[in-house]
């Protein structure tokens, strides 16, 4: 159990990812416009597309297995 006030790591897995030319130049694109990293926008696309999926088909339910598996 966290004492209060504990702060928790943040476990940020890391993984290649290969795109079309222009799907990347196209997100590269939105990045600079929003003044995100590439990094950063690709993880927000994809948080917004989770979010919709959930809120049609419901809430994808991860186990402490899930989160420790990989």
């Amino acid at each position: 159990m966290m004492e209060r006030g504990a702060i928790m790591a943040v476990i940020k897995p890391q993984f290649s990812l290969r795109l079309d030319i222009e799907v990347h130049m196209k997100i590269k694109k939105i990045a600079e416009n929003e003044s995100r990293s590439m990094t950063n926008m690709i993880e927000y696309i994809l948080k917004k597309e989770i979010a919709s999926y959930e809120s049609q088909y419901g809430e994808i339910v991860l186990t402490e297995e899930d989160l420790y598996l990989e």
